[in-house]
């Protein structure tokens, strides 16, 4: 039992780890290889997003489950800016609404694959990912202790 529960914790914090260099590299492409500039929003989800790939590593590396309090702030916040993000792209009062965001629009959609997924709704779901995997070894963490 008690080894099966080690074996979830450490996979969840390996799922969470995957997730953000995935958001990452992804990132990185978008603006690199396609030259797409990033919004301001685009900027802060980054802001959130790049750090978890080197602490989660870390934890991933010493199997650190106490850092899941930390990536699950970090994750509940980079999801309300995505779900915001998101929100001025696809609900046009929104986007009627929405502050000038800099030189590039935050309206602005350089993807729109299927018809609704875009930049914001691909970092919405890796931050998803994060917190959910977060969470349950947060929880399961507690149990063990």
């Amino acid at each position: 039992m008690e080894k099966t529960r080690k074996d979830q914790r450490e996979t969840w914090l390996f799922v969470s780890w995957a997730a953000s260099v995935l958001a990452m590299f992804g990132s990185l492409y978008f603006s690199e290889i396609r030259q797409y500039e990033p919004c301001t929003l685009c900027w802060y989800q980054r802001i959130l997003m790049y750090p978890m790939v080197i602490i989660l590593g870390i934890a991933v590396i010493r199997k650190d489950y106490r850092i899941s309090i930390y990536t699950m702030v970090l994750s509940a916040i980079g999801s309300c800016i995505s779900l915001y993000h998101y929100s001025i792209q696809k609900i046009s009062f929104l986007a009627d609404h929405a502050a000038s965001c800099g030189r590039v629009p935050c309206t602005g959609q350089y993807i729109n694959w299927l018809g609704f997924i875009t930049i914001p709704f691909l970092a919405l779901i890796a931050f998803i990912i994060i917190f959910i995997c977060s969470y349950l070894l947060w929880k399961k963490s507690k149990e063990a202790a």
